[in-house]
């Protein structure tokens, strides 16, 4: 097939990498521009803050109140939803809070249950979203309002984020790097070979970071529904940004599988240069050592021709053609 078919073998694998990328870049670009409207529906968490206050009017306890009072608000028995709507206007709580890869965003919902993001925060490696900082728990004396279930699983996702984030960066420099090499693999099978091991090594990242935020946001939008619902806070999480990541997967598993095909099959190598050079390998002979040479007239060898020409009409006078020892 020659270097035509071997570019035809590769270019499958190829394009697949090149989808993986694409994926993997959008999850990288979800919550980091609040003026796209795409890239705002790229999320792995949303935190909908929109009913806190009237949610809570009858199920705040005693530990919230007095939180509440240490942070200079009056609240009077049974006025905890005024309390609540003051401590939103002072602190300037949103809606909803969405997460992504390196930070977040927030917004308000408008009357058509629409989602306006309005600001995303500047983005940073390691990120990870803490509600009391955000929310301004901890300024106003709040930190303690958050139960105890809830603070473990921020605890977890703090240092599971950190994981999460360098799996992520280096699925892309191995993706990015697969497609380098894999320029290379158009030449032989040992190109396929060393793209190869790229290709799984970057299969490996991405899966694994697909699969470590699948079941992190899950749990925390476990915790958050079980422990803050009746709050009014309820989590949830984004459906486009796990298509997203595990479609990079499936692309990247598809492009490393191929890649170990093309190891085996489609060389580069032109097999009509080599049957040309069989065939003139076939009509090249060497004089083998101790052999005969046939001789023409006075002893003196035949020129420009492999054996004697036609005898001539004339009788000959020799019974034998003299021969030289060569």
């Amino acid at each position: 097939m020659g270097k035509g078919g071997r570019f035809l073998c590769i270019l499958t694998p190829y394009a697949l990498t090149i989808a993986s990328l694409v994926c993997i870049i959008m999850v990288g670009l979800g919550c980091t521009n609040a003026n796209s409207s795409s890239l705002n529906d790229l999320y792995f968490f949303r935190a909908n803050l929109e009913n806190v206050t009237s949610s809570t009017a009858s199920s705040v306890t005693s530990e919230v109140t007095d939180a509440l009072n240490s942070a200079g608000v009056s609240v009077d028995d049974g006025d905890i939803q005024s309390a609540l709507q003051e401590v939103q206007k002072q602190f300037d709580l949103m809606d909803f809070y969405t997460i992504g890869l390196w930070g977040y965003c927030d917004g308000n919902v408008n009357n058509n249950d629409k989602y306006n993001v309005t600001e995303c925060s500047k983005p940073k490696s390691m990120f990870w979203f803490n509600p009391l900082e955000v929310w301004n728990l901890e300024q106003s004396g709040l930190q303690n309002a958050l139960p105890d279930g809830v603070d473990k699983a921020l605890n977890i996702y703090k240092n599971v984020s950190k994981w999460m984030f360098v799996a992520y960066i280096v699925a892309f420099v191995a993706t990015v790097v697969e497609l380098v090499v894999g320029i290379f693999a158009i030449c032989s099978r040992w190109g396929s070979c060393v793209t190869t091991i790229v290709a799984i090594v970057a299969f490996l990242f991405t899966a694994a970071a697909s699969a470590t935020s699948t079941a992190l946001f899950a749990v925390i939008a476990g915790v958050f529904n079980e422990k803050l619902k009746t709050a009014g806070i309820v989590g949830s999480m984004g459906k486009n940004m796990y298509v997203a990541t595990w479609l990079a997967v499936a692309f990247s598993l598809a492009a490393c599988l191929f890649w170990m095909i093309s190891t085996c099959c489609c060389s580069g190598r032109s097999p009509y240069n080599h049957r040309n050079k069989n065939a003139a390998r076939a009509v090249t002979a060497e004089k083998a050592p101790y052999t005969y040479e046939p001789l023409g007239p006075y002893g003196t060898p035949y020129q420009n021709t492999s054996y004697p020409p036609a005898p001539p009409t004339t009788q000959r006078t020799n019974a034998y053609e003299p021969f030289r020892h060569v």
